[in-house]
């Protein structure tokens, strides 16, 4: 058996439809698909338990948003629901941690009823800063479920960044 045989893309498998971050993890993909079933499923009914919601383990994933800019880099993660005192921020060896709690409750008493819902979530999400950012001038802010960090970087890291004229060949 030669070499070349072994190589799955030389099995005539060419044209697999498949998505950039599926390439990187096929677990990534298996959720998504497994997501939509339910919530396709529980939409018939009027019923979306998972709303909002991701993850193998139920936890609440929120959205993050990097920006790079030449002075700094911009995060923005979206938590809505979640109280200022139960977010905490970590920036350790280039990797910026974001940790946090969802805790909802809510509670409907009338006569002959009574109605109460509990929802509660973890959720960690680390990135990886494609720059050296200045620890001491990090800011962090949090308005309406938003929250924006500042994340200034180095002045070896501005003087670092070079534009490349491109030329009419």
């Amino acid at each position: 058996m030669a070499l070349m045989e072994l190589v799955p893309w030389r099995t005539g498998r060419r044209n697999l439809s498949v998505r950039g971050s599926e390439l990187e993890n096929p677990f990534v993909a298996l959720q998504r698909q497994m997501s939509r079933l339910f919530d396709e499923f529980f939409s018939d009914f009027g019923l979306q338990p998972w709303k909002g919601w991701t993850g193998f383990d139920g936890g609440f994933y929120p959205r993050m948003d990097v920006a790079e800019t030449d002075k700094e880099i911009t995060v923005t993660a979206e938590l809505p629901g979640i109280e200022q005192k139960d977010i905490e921020i970590s920036l350790a060896d280039g990797v910026l941690t974001l940790k946090g709690e969802k805790k909802q409750s809510s509670e409907e008493k009338k006569e002959g009823y009574y109605h109460s819902e509990r929802s509660f979530g973890a959720f960690s999400r680390s990135v990886a800063l494609p720059a050296e950012v200045d620890e001491n001038k990090v800011e962090a802010t949090y308005k309406d479920g938003v929250l924006k960090i500042r994340l200034p970087k180095t002045e070896n890291q501005k003087a670092r960044a070079k534009k490349i004229e491109v030329k009419a060949g």
